[in-house]
């Protein structure tokens, strides 16, 4: 009788130990099949040689909030999903002084939709390099704040944001998607101060081309050795993400949260941003603050807002703005300079690429603007030259870098430093190479000749958009990233909106392209282009 009630002791005790085991919703899974067939690919870029990180655990990434989410049900989950799902920033913060939804509700159905999709292996698009392990706690504090204080349906206060991954948040490693910064830890970026000064509550941190896409050569959009192979999901393993905020672009689209911070050098906003159906700003260099931000170019990089809708776009760029003393570029805009407001195309001016009105999606929504009688002028750029581009980013990274690196216990002080970390298990570190970085360290430019380069470079992008001062354009209308280099070393804004989608489902956006400072005005123009081609939609398989 002893010896059965022993037998029943311990087995009631592994029965306890089993219920309180976790459930582990993100499980590996053998994906040679899929890499096969990857290979018959027609774009050499879509041969991926990985799909999932080997470097990160999932499960450990939402241990904080198993609590919360065992009690957060599919039934809660559907019930919310009119109130978020493509809803714009005004319209959740109404929802919520209606008390249809609360800031802790709000995070909870994205910490939720996150698990969902991205613990499928037939949907997960490996958007999601880290999460906020207070992000419930904080969003809590949010509702009780509400209640002492009023919160306008403009407002940042209590919206969850994501940010790329080479951006520093004091609680959260700073990867850059790279192995050797998985242990760099950080204050908070200027930017992200600003953020949570506006009340936002960082939801996590998001996967992106590995050191913003200038590290392998002619590998894939969207791949980090940290974060694995970020994937589109209006065409999983079929559309590339474009970079090198793929994570940004593709957590937008999939509304993983209510809006993402990208960074761009040279396309790696308005790429993204296009190939996921999303507004993406890429501002006047200086704008808004580098400090903080993993770099490739002191004279070129900037953070910029991504999201679902123009007005979010508005509400997220307002938020970030401020004049940092650690930025030598940052500067701040006069009031007139950020008027935000409803205007009529009919009364505006916009350059149009002749090379482009081939395309079929881009002529067709010219017309259509030229409808409401604005005044469309054809013109055809100067080609002017691009040489030196390369060596700019090359000695720019170099010394930039290393900068960012000082002081930090990371283990690497250099880009040089950085390749010989990879050489030591490259399989897993650098699979595509590294072929960028190597070039960096072959370049022999002095910062001497690097200043002449910059100038002209500089230069030949202002020739490039000289319509936009010679015919008084208030925009010159480009399509997805075509014009971002030259836009970049002019150091002009980009705004790019969705304009549509091809025959193949993959999305393709409109791009406004304007004077410096010009940031607010392309903003109010980009609202009424979008009210008159309302075409984002959510993709398919992520409703």
């Amino acid at each position: 009788m002893r010896k059965i009630l022993i037998i029943l002791i311990v087995a009631i005790i592994g029965c306890k130990k089993e219920e309180n085991k976790p459930v582990l919703y993100f499980n590996t899974y053998d994906e040679t099949t899929e890499l096969a067939e990857q290979q018959n690919h027609e774009n050499p870029r879509m041969k991926f040689k990985l799909l999932q990180s080997k470097f990160l655990d999932m499960n450990e990434v939402f241990k904080p909030f198993e609590k919360e989410l065992a009690t957060f049900s599919e039934e809660a989950y559907n019930g919310l999903k009119s109130l978020v799902l493509e809803q714009s920033i005004p319209n959740i913060q109404q929802a919520i002084k209606d008390e249809k939804l609360s800031y802790e509700q709000l995070t909870l159905f994205y910490l939720y939709r996150i698990r969902k999709f991205e613990s499928d292996s037939t949907k997960y698009l490996n958007a999601i390099i880290r999460l906020n392990p207070n992000a419930i706690q904080e969003a809590k504090e949010k509702d009780e704040a509400l209640k002492k204080s009023k919160v306008t349906n403009m407002s940042l206060f209590g919206m969850p944001i994501l940010l790329k991954d080479n951006i520093d948040v004091a609680n959260m490693p700073n990867t850059a998607g790279a192995v050797a910064l998985k242990d760099n830890l950080n204050p908070n970026a200027f930017i992200v101060d600003k953020l949570e000064s506006n009340g936002a509550i960082i939801l996590g941190k998001l996967n992106l081309s590995e050191w913003a896409y200038y590290f392998c050569s002619g590998c894939p959009l969207g791949y980090s050795a940290i974060g694995g192979q970020t994937l589109n999901p209006y065409g999983r393993k079929v559309f590339e993400t474009g970079g090198s905020s793929s994570g940004s672009g593709v957590a937008t689209a999939a509304n993983y949260a209510v809006a993402t911070i990208g960074t761009e050098t040279a396309g790696s906003i308005t790429s993204p941003s296009s190939q996921n159906s999303v507004v993406g700003l890429k501002p006047t260099i200086g704008l808004l603050s580098r400090a903080g931000i993993v770099p490739i170019s002191s004279t070129l990089d900037t953070p910029g807002p991504m999201t679902k809708s123009i007005i979010d776009n508005y509400i997220l760029l307002k938020a970030l703005l401020g004049k940092d003393p650690k930025d030598e570029k940052s500067f701040a805009l006069n009031a007139t300079e950020k008027e935000f407001k409803k205007i009529e195309l009919k009364d505006k001016k916009f350059g149009v690429i002749t090379s482009l009105l081939t395309d079929s999606i881009y002529k067709k929504t010219v017309d259509k603007i030229k409808e409401t009688g604005a005044t469309i002028v054809e013109i055809s750029p100067e080609q002017t030259s691009l040489e030196g581009f390369l060596t700019l980013l090359n000695i720019d990274m170099k010394y930039d870098l290393p900068k960012y690196l000082e002081g930090k216990s990371v283990g690497v002080t250099s880009v040089k430093d950085v390749i010989a970390f990879n050489t030591k298990d490259s399989t897993l570190r650098a699979p595509y190479g590294q072929q960028l970085f190597e070039g960096i360290e072959k370049d022999s430019t002095t910062l001497q000749q690097l200043e002449v380069v910059k100038d002209r470079l500089k230069k030949e992008g202002i020739t490039y958009f000289n319509a936009l001062k010679d015919q008084k354009l208030d925009a010159v209308l480009s399509i997805n990233n075509y014009h971002s280099a030259y836009s970049a070393v002019a150091e002009y804004p980009n705004l790019t909106i969705p304009m549509g989608y091809k025959e193949t489902g993959e999305p393709v956006n409109m791009t406004f392209i304007g004077k410096p400072k010009s940031e607010f005005t392309l903003l109010s123009l980009g609202l009424a282009f979008e009210k008159l081609n309302p075409v984002r939609k959510l993709p398919k398989g992520y409703e």
